[in-house]
């Protein structure tokens, strides 16, 4: 009787660990660690627009759902199309800037405008995180990901499909916490892929 009782507790036990341990190394979410450093651009940012970078309310992660999908490919698309590409050298005579654009920006402006969008159709903050990564030529980039129940998903300047983060060929590095908007969290994306000369 006791050896049932122990061993049933066991495979519970066991049946815990493996639900917990496929969650974690599920492909469908970007891999995070613990705080890092929030970029500079972001920071300065965050000095003129205080209340787009404060602690989120706790929220439950959103479903992908046909509305919600469309969503993001109307914004995707809206954004991508309206905005002129340069870089913020050309436009404010500094290597970096952060800002909302209205006719031209750069990879993180299209983001920030994006980000703007989608949370303003009711998708909560904690789901729209502003992403930095490298290219596959090794240059630096910014996109949006929309955190979902089905998994990150990547709004991106460069291109016009909605992809998931795992079917992209760069570099993930570090993007907002999902708890405030004003935090930065590590990426650890171990995936085989190349990308310039980081590996």
């Amino acid at each position: 009787m006791i050896y049932s009782v122990v061993t049933k507790i066991s495979i519970g036990i066991a049946a815990v660990v493996i639900s917990y341990t496929s969650a974690a190394a599920d492909p469908s979410w970007m891999p995070t660690t613990g705080r890092t450093s929030q970029p500079v651009g972001h920071y300065e940012f965050c000095q003129q627009y205080p209340t787009e970078c404060q602690p989120n309310e706790p929220t439950a992660i959103p479903e992908l759902t046909d509305e919600l999908w469309e969503q993001m490919i109307e914004v995707n698309d809206a954004v991508n199309t309206v905005i002129v590409p340069r870089t913020d050298e050309e436009m404010h005579g500094v290597a970096e800037l952060w800002s909302y654009p209205t006719a031209e920006g750069d990879c993180e402006d299209y983001a920030l405008l994006k980000q703007y969008m989608l949370q303003r159709t009711g998708v909560p903050r904690s789901a729209l995180l502003i992403t930095v990564l490298r290219q596959p030529n090794g240059a630096g980039h910014a996109v949006l990901t929309v955190k979902t129940d089905r998994g990150d998903f990547v709004l991106d300047n460069l291109n016009e499909r909605i992809l998931a983060w795992n079917e992209t060929d760069y570099l993930y590095l570090k993007r907002q916490s999902e708890r405030d908007a004003g935090e930065w969290i590590a990426i650890v994306d171990d995936r085989d892929i190349l990308v310039g000369s980081v590996r």
